[in-house]
């Protein structure tokens, strides 16, 4: 504002986020004259509050107000005009050679897990899961940032490898967790709020690797949706860099941030056409749906007037989203409702609610699960972005072992088909 327009300004934050802002500052080349009265700012007095004023700065211990006042009034320095910006070095591809009970306190120790022990990326294990596509190693992806502020990072394939492998990922799994990476949307924005992630997968890839979405697909009953959710934290961490307090500021966060809620839709059992093709894919390709919002809000049992007494009841945190994750039950029971076309359904959901919502993309349905109940569970979701798999797989096929991964089938689907046709 002052280089362009001629406007003095005079930034304030609260203290508890100066490290966040002058960081920030550096990174884009942007010295300002902050000021930082103290914290907490919400649901203290007024007296508290004048307080602050009246006081100093707990950063610079200097008065408050002449701080500001300063920065009003008093011309910026030639160092002020021209500031340096300073990156970050490159992390070396390579760590120095160690044991591997060494390896695993140094990733622990220097913050590049979720916490859960890993599988420790040796140069062989990476060079396996490059099978798992026909794309360079070298070639950059993607860039990615937890914080909308600073710099965001370049990544190759090579690097999406290296968390794949961390999160205990096959080759088989590489192209979901690559459109993941291609995407350049971290499972864990940085925010107060505590935001959580979900994932959700479609099309043939589903079934060629295993991933569940019948019978506890929200579940941790199932490898291939484990260790993609896994990933995608893992890349977050890494290729995002996700530092507590420093560009991760969740109050409180949240048990989702570990897998991001990470299953397949139930194509096959649905009553409605794919999310995917909803969407504007075709039916034969395969994709990777992303969402953001924070919590699972209920269960509910019931026909649409149920949901929309949940919506009433709930209220529609922040933004007002919705995404109901529907038993394949639900969704033929809403079809013989009358909702063939679930965005009908969004639409009378909207209008019943008017007008404290207004966009029918806003409410969104996927149909998951074993259909041991007609349930249908209630999260804030935001649908945000699909991305297509199908560049990432090799032209030969997904790559699989001579033996695939896979973890026991749910004792009602002994067959191996849960009733689904593969």
């Amino acid at each position: 504002m002052e280089n362009d327009y001629g406007v003095p300004t005079a930034p304030i934050v609260t203290s508890r986020f100066a490290d966040y802002v002058q960081r920030d500052g550096r990174s884009h080349g942007m010295h300002l004259r902050w000021s930082f009265p103290p914290y907490p700012v919400g649901f203290v007095s007024k007296e508290t509050l004048h307080g602050y004023v009246q006081g100093n700065d707990p950063i610079s211990s200097a008065p408050l107000m002449e701080e500001v006042l300063f920065a009003l009034t008093q011309p910026l320095t030639d160092a002020e005009k021209n500031p340096k910006i300073v990156k970050r070095p490159n992390r070396p591809r390579l760590l120095e050679p160690a044991t591997e009970e060494n390896l695993h306190r140094l990733f622990l120790e220097n913050g590049w897990t979720d916490g859960l022990p890993i599988i420790l990326p040796t140069e062989e294990r990476v060079a396996e899961m490059l099978t798992g596509t026909d794309h360079d190693p070298q070639e950059v992806i993607g860039m990615m940032s937890v914080t909308t502020h600073e710099e965001r990072l370049q990544y190759t394939v090579e690097r999406v490898a290296v968390n794949a492998v961390m999160a205990g990922a096959r080759p088989e799994h590489f192209p979901v967790i690559l459109a993941l990476g291609a995407s350049g949307r971290p499972s864990l924005p940085s925010s107060t709020t505590s935001f959580a992630s979900m994932m959700v997968v479609n099309g043939p890839i589903r079934n060629e690797i295993g991933m569940n979405s019948g019978l506890g697909a929200l579940s941790p009953v199932n490898y291939a949706n484990s260790v993609i959710g896994r990933a995608w934290t893992l890349m977050s961490i890494n290729l995002g860099d996700m530092r507590p307090g420093a560009t991760f500021t969740a109050s409180t966060g949240t048990t989702i941030n570990y897998n991001n809620m990470c299953f397949a839709e139930n194509e096959e059992n649905s009553a409605w056409e794919p999310f995917h093709v909803r969407k504007g894919f075709k039916r034969d390709e395969s994709t990777v749906s992303l969402f953001r919002g924070w919590n699972v809000l209920t269960m509910g049992l019931g026909p649409a007037t149920r949901m929309l007494e949940v919506m009433k009841s709930i209220g529609g945190p922040f933004g007002g989203a919705f995404t109901f994750i529907c038993d394949p039950l639900v969704a033929k029971s809403l079809k013989n409702e009358g909702y063939a076309d679930p965005m009908k359904l969004s639409e009378w959901l909207v209008n019943e609610l008017n007008p404290r919502f207004k966009r029918p993309e806003m409410v969104n349905f996927i149909v998951a699960g074993g259909e041991m109940n007609p349930m249908w569970v209630t999260t804030d979701f935001s649908y945000f972005q699909s991305v297509s798999i199908d560049p990432w797989i090799p032209k030969a096929g997904i790559k699989k072992d001579a033996k695939p991964l896979r973890m026991p089938e749910p004792v009602l689907c002994k067959d191996g088909s849960c009733g689904i046709s593969h």
